[in-house]
């Protein structure tokens, strides 16, 4: 029993009061089961609510069999994980593989929006362009886009505004660069041809007005050489070798990425010296590759991936510019072509 004042009384009161004690038998009956419900099932009825499992979609311009595509989305898959995502557990992730196939892209990005996932990660301009086709709603991540805002998909790099935000492959700029490295392991070239694909790299004007300008200063012929499918490639290389101390600069581009085994094996055939964006050319067989490293951006992309499934919003999250470069000289293929490779050129070189 506890004794409490009032006014200049002592009012008095047992535990029985709180349980309903002086109300009929039965209305006691039905608090006590009551109280007693709401006590102990709650939190059996919390955790018995398992935590939903997040769906994210990823549209790969790589096709399912081609190795490095494989490795890119093992690497999104290990960004994942330091943040606590796991699949099964709380993600599950749709991939589809559109082999550098235009209107297998139209269909698979149309499969994955139907899904409803929570989000869609993207693997280059072409892919993003077919899901923004279908879906404005549904957040959207890409990785490798040369020209967010040329291409229409952010309103600033920012604040992308919209359902999309992502990461850039790499700035317009470096087709200086390439050229510059092109002189450097071959100081004979007079004639250079950039070579790309108007329908999937629609971007190319960012890199060929940079890529002349640059030649104008090395007094270096600039070739415009687009493709637009295999037999193409092979008449444009046979082309540069027609005249003496040709050259080839390939820019980042969904198709040619696709035939960078026709590529460079076709280089190496006509024996002409070649600069490439992503390392994969050089494992391909290559002369030299200078671009960001492209597993580094899917990795980071895990990150957005994080902040979006928590709430954030991709139209507030700013495009992210490459942070991770790497030069990879294929010094095999540089005996090959019969080109001494400069020793502060393997210096600066990180493979």
């Amino acid at each position: 029993m506890r004794c409490a004042p009032l006014s200049h009384s002592r009012t008095c009161y047992t535990s029985s009061v709180i349980l309903g004690l002086g109300v009929s038998p039965m209305r006691r009956r039905e608090f006590i089961v009551l109280l007693g419900s709401g006590v102990t099932g709650w939190p059996l009825a919390a955790r018995a609510q398992p935590d939903r499992i997040r769906r994210i979609g990823l549209l790969m311009g790589f096709a399912e069999s081609d190795p490095e595509g494989q490795t890119l989305v093992t690497a999104f898959r290990e960004g994942l994980q330091k943040p606590g995502w796991r699949e099964g557990r709380n993600i599950r992730i749709d991939t589809r593989w559109a082999a550098g196939d235009m209107e297998v892209m139209q269909r698979l990005a149309k499969e994955l929006v139907a899904l409803q996932p929570d989000l869609i990660l993207s693997g280059n301009t072409p892919t993003t362009a077919a899901l923004l086709q279908q879906t404005r709603t549904i957040p959207i991540i890409f990785v490798n886009v040369a020209d967010p805002i040329g291409s229409g998909f952010v309103a600033s790099l920012s604040r992308p505004g919209g359902n999309i935000t992502g990461f850039i492959t790499m700035e317009p700029t470096i087709a200086g660069k390439w050229l510059e490295l092109l002189k450097e392991i071959a100081p004979r070239v007079a004639r250079v041809a950039l070579l790309f694909n108007p329908a999937t790299a629609t971007y190319f004007d960012i890199y060929l007005k940079p890529f002349k300008a640059a030649a104008l200063s090395f007094g270096v012929e600039a070739i415009a050489a687009p493709v637009h499918n295999s037999s193409d490639i092979e008449s444009i290389l046979a082309a540069q070798v027609r005249e003496p101390n040709g050259g080839l600069i390939v820019v980042p581009d969904t198709f040619l990425v696709a035939h960078r085994e026709a590529i460079t094996s076709l280089a190496a055939r006509h024996r002409l010296p070649a600069v490439y964006p992503f390392r994969m050319f050089t494992d391909a067989g290559g002369l030299l590759s200078y671009g960001n490293d492209v597993i580094d951006n899917y990795r980071r992309t895990a990150s957005y991936v994080d902040r979006i499934l928590k709430g954030e919003k991709p139209s507030e999250l700013p495009v992210q510019i490459p942070v991770k470069f790497e030069l990879v000289i294929n010094l095999k293929t540089a005996k090959a072509l019969g080109l001494e490779v400069p020793l502060f050129l393997q210096q600066r070189a990180d493979e």
